[in-house]
């Protein structure tokens, strides 16, 4: 017979075990850092310089970093700012190797399905440090209890409040405000009853909070991360007991508003990492994202419950559509949900397995040029990473064999070329908001 006394004490246990497994994941103080680059993976790999060309240029100009040279050898290692700085200052044949940043807000990508091991958080984890080897700046929001992606980050301390469902709650209570301040509450005129938000939601202070208040950095430097935890968790029961105590507060919009709020020059790309359910902080990533990522393994298993994700999150967007539909002002919600693009990623695949092959074969069938062509292999070095919780680009090549490690790189490196080909053209499509006079007080702050 065991009650929630003893779940608590095998936490606990599990917790001492989970410390001893972080110390030798990450440093001895229990804080992951990042790896210098070699020369080589600088040049070739993230600058696409010849390594000849690449040590010349370093060579006719003292100013640019010159990295560290190991105790042994003539191999330069260089840190990823060093490697911002040369990519804004060398400029072969006159083209620059900064990437492409249509004006504007920052692109949202959410990484969703709803089957466990699917492959989401290694996918959003690995576009992210691709991006930033890419020079990028990335937010990633981590909407998964499991905390995979804050864990895989470096990110351990969470307070629950900093998280998606703090985001919520400031949102709730930010919004039933402005709810009670309207003369009118919804376009048809209607007035709203008055709400009022319980102490115990209102006392927190979530709603005095900045937006920069719940983003964290990670080991990264041009990474920045909105943590989960696993007490985040009930922001599912606690999100149906808000909708009661505001019916008319567009839930689903909550972290759309808040990412609204950051400034469009912090950060290039925004990357969603969902949970695996059909919930309120999936939906709110759903609404929040402009693309949509659908990784799947390659078995039918997987195949099956990709299609009864796309079926009930269709189902659930039409709900929302038709629930909210003339209930809210336009300014603050577009229904019905409109995506610039929606693409499937295989996970898990081995070339050599014919039923790999052959779900590739009827994925493309079904979803058409919408099924990325390039899938993520499956590799040793992949399998590897995932038990230390670092991706393939954390990993130093030099702890197995090259020829290994640079496998596995071409993989997402070639999965993240297509994701970066097929983003960008909605990217620059994306319209400029711009501020009408009336919308700007006289001290130049948006009202």
């Amino acid at each position: 017979m065991l009650t929630h006394t003893d779940l608590r004490a095998l936490q606990s246990k599990s917790l001492k075990m989970q410390g001893l497994i972080r110390q030798q994941t990450f440093s001895p103080e229990n804080e992951k850092t990042l790896r210098r680059f070699s020369s080589w993976e600088v040049s070739e790999l993230i600058l696409g310089l010849n390594q000849s060309t690449f040590r010349g240029k370093l060579a006719a100009d003292p100013s640019l970093p010159a990295g560290l040279v190991e105790p042994e050898g003539r191999q330069r290692w260089f840190t990823l700012e060093e490697v911002n700085v040369l990519r804004r200052k060398l400029k072969p044949r006159g083209k620059p190797l900064m990437p492409a940043r249509p004006t504007g807000r920052a692109f949202r990508t959410g990484i969703a399905n709803f089957k466990g091991g699917a492959g989401k958080s290694t996918v959003a984890l690995h576009f992210a440090h691709a991006a930033a080897l890419d020079g990028y700046r990335v937010l990633c929001v981590d909407f998964d209890p499991q905390a995979t992606l804050s864990h895989s980050m470096g990110v351990t301390d969470v307070n629950e409040e900093k998280t998606v469902w703090g985001i919520m709650a400031r949102d709730l209570v930010r919004e039933t405000e402005a709810q009670n301040a309207a003369p009118k509450g919804a376009s048809s005129g209607t007035a709203l009853p008055q709400r009022t938000i319980p102490t115990a939601i209102s006392d927190l202070g979530l709603q005095d909070l900045r937006v920069t208040d719940f983003i964290q950095p990670t080991n990264w430097p041009t990474i920045d991360l909105i943590p989960s935890c696993a007490n985040a968790a009930f922001v599912e029961f606690a999100s149906a007991q808000y909708r009661h105590l505001n019916p008319e507060w567009s839930f689903f919009a909550a972290v759309s508003r808040f990412l609204d709020q950051l400034p469009d020059d912090q950060w290039d790309l925004i990357f969603f990492d969902c949970p695996p359910a059909i919930g309120y902080q999936s939906m709110n990533a759903v609404f929040a994202a402009d693309m949509l990522y659908i990784p799947s393994g390659p078995g039918y298993w997987e195949y099956d419950s990709t299609t009864s994700f796309i079926g009930q999150l269709s189902e659930a967007l039409e709900d929302l559509a038709y629930g909210f539909e003339g209930t809210l002002s336009a300014d603050k919600v577009q229904l019905p949900k409109v995506f610039q693009d929606v693409r499937f990623l295989l996970t898990r695949f081995e070339p050599g397995n014919d039923l790999h092959r052959a779900m590739q074969d009827a994925f493309g069938k079904v979803f058409g040029d919408k099924l990325a062509v390039h899938p993520v292999e499956m590799t040793r070095a992949v399998e590897q990473s995932g038990r230390f919780l670092n991706s393939i680009y954390e990993m130093d090549y030099r702890d197995m064999t090259r020829e290994t490690w640079r496998r596995a790189r071409t993989s997402f490196d070639k999965a993240y070329e297509e994701f970066k080909e097929s983003m960008l053209p909605h990217w620059e499509a994306m319209p400029v908001k711009t501020l009408s006079a009336d919308k700007v007080t006289a001290e130049g702050e948006v009202e």
